[in-house]
């Protein structure tokens, strides 16, 4: 089963026609989606499935199968069948403070130019963990600066590159734990203006103005050679 992933050329796509391919106990598979499955660090889509007769079926969430199938969690048993006709409906609000939170985590590796040992998104906050000895960030001084750069309006863009490519520009990857996904003939980089440019499959805003204001909220010690970031978005 191929399902086209709509968010990943429209990440403003919140809702669309689509078709069930498949039901099963491990979820719900559709032709096309807008949700965005679970993986890189970024919650899976939550939202709503319509059915024809106007029914609206709560999605909890989205991953992943064995296949890098995309797979619609229900919040209760499914009365859809394979080649039923739905409308999807993201929740909107929630997806767009995963895109902001994502974007300036993007922007924080810029700031904090050591590798990165982990991450999580959350709904209006996130994390990154980086490979560094000591974290000689001021955190409050650091939140101006990250603000700052948001506030620069820079365009968030998309490209690819082969894997060959890619396997000849070690330099872009900035996560150790976790390599873009090749096998697949491309892999698709992130551009943020003339400052950042790295693999990654998840949603972000069109440009680093929606951000908006900013916080370092904590700068943890998680190790002798880890530190983790905390931020949360100000509105």
């Amino acid at each position: 089963m191929i399902t086209e992933l709509l968010f990943r050329d429209d990440a403003y796509l919140s809702t669309c026609e689509a078709r069930v391919l498949d039901v099963g106990a491990d979820g719900v598979v559709l032709d096309r989606t807008p949700f965005y499955a679970r993986g890189g660090g970024q919650p899976g889509d939550s939202g709503r499935l319509e059915t024809q007769d106007g029914r609206m079926l709560p999605v909890v969430d989205c991953t992943l199968d064995a296949a890098r199938t995309p797979r619609l969690q229900m919040e209760a048993s499914c009365p859809l069948a394979a080649g039923d006709p739905v409308i999807c409906h993201i929740d909107w609000p929630r997806r767009y403070r995963h895109m902001r939170v994502h974007t300036a985590l993007h922007l924080l590796s810029v700031l904090v130019p050591h590798p990165v040992t982990g991450g999580q998104i959350g709904d209006g906050e996130g994390r990154l963990d980086f490979d560094m000895p000591e974290a000689s960030f001021d955190k409050d001084a650091l939140s101006q600066a990250l603000t700052a750069l948001a506030a620069r309006d820079l365009a968030v863009t998309q490209e690819w590159i082969s894997d060959e490519e890619m396997a000849a520009r070690p330099d872009l990857i900035k996560t150790m734990s976790v390599k873009p996904p090749t096998g697949q003939g491309r892999v698709r980089l992130i551009r943020i203006g003339d400052v950042d440019l790295q693999p990654c499959g998840g949603t972000h805003v069109a440009s680093t103005g929606e951000i908006g204001p900013v916080a370092i909220t904590r700068i943890e010690k998680k190790g002798r050679q880890n530190r983790r970031f905390r931020i949360a978005l100000l509105d």
